[in-house]
């Protein structure tokens, strides 16, 4: 059994899988160390090996390790920054500062893929990243995504105020918002739809139609609509993390 973990700033992502199909036997999300070791305990299937993807600090990834390693008794790999993976050369002039969850997301569509690709992942922020069909690395942006937008608003706007299980009950259509709440919400994914959009043309300008989009994060389901061949895969990262960091 090999334990996968994408560690996140604010949540850990976890998926036991099996060997050697890879095959996902459990899966979860943990807000905190403590969770994690708490919810890996109480699986009847222990993990013999270990890989994880981290942008936290060096402390705090190392901490993670030892402690998985203490319960355990496994080594765990970690995925470092690289120039070239799995047939994709890094486009940041300094490749070490790409965000290594990026970076795997987008060396695990082009593995699947096999020719150019768009890749976007929709969580707090929203990155894009652009693909070649050489595995050239063109780039990408980055801008807040939908819970960055709503809590800035909520934060530096004094009477915006409202809970957030009202939140779907204004997304169940796109006419101009007749409350705050309505207004704000459909704001913001109107702004979502609106930066997915201009990816997607700029994709075009770059391949026509000869390429991939990969979705993935949090709100993918939010523009799903909207690219109906789209590659919808929540676990895109650890398939790059799979190549960064191959277990026998």
């Amino acid at each position: 059994m090999i334990l996968e973990l994408d560690c996140g700033n604010s949540f850990i992502k976890w998926r036991l899988i099996s060997r050697p199909d890879g095959e996902t036997l459990e899966g979860g999300v943990a807000s905190s160390d403590e969770q994690l070791l708490t919810e890996l305990i109480g699986l009847q299937k222990r993990p013999r090996s270990a890989r994880l993807v981290s942008v936290r600090s060096d402390e705090e990834t190392r901490s993670l390790v030892a402690r998985l390693h203490q319960q355990f008794g496994i080594d765990v790999l970690c995925a470092s920054s690289s120039q070239v993976l799995a047939g994709v050369s890094n486009g940041y002039r300094e490749y070490e500062r790409l965000g290594l969850d990026r970076w795997l997301a987008l060396s695990g569509a082009f593995h699947l893929a096999g020719r150019a690709c768009l890749i976007l992942d929709l969580g707090t922020a929203v990155t894009s990243d652009f693909v070649a069909g050489s595995g050239e690395h063109l780039g990408g942006f980055i801008c807040p995504g939908v819970p960055l937008m709503r809590n800035q608003l909520r934060t530096h706007t004094r009477r915006i105020k409202y809970d957030d299980e009202a939140v779907g009950r204004a997304l169940q259509e796109l006419l101009p918002g007749r409350s705050t709440i309505e207004a704000v919400e459909r704001g913001c994914l109107l702004m979502l739809r609106g930066f997915v959009q201009t990816q997607l043309e700029l994709a075009r300008d770059y391949w026509g139609r000869d390429f991939d989009v990969f979705l993935t994060g949090g709100d993918a389901s939010l523009v799903s609509n909207m690219l109906p061949g789209a590659r919808v895969m929540p676990d895109l990262v650890f398939v790059g993390l799979a190549l960064a960091c191959p277990i026998p």
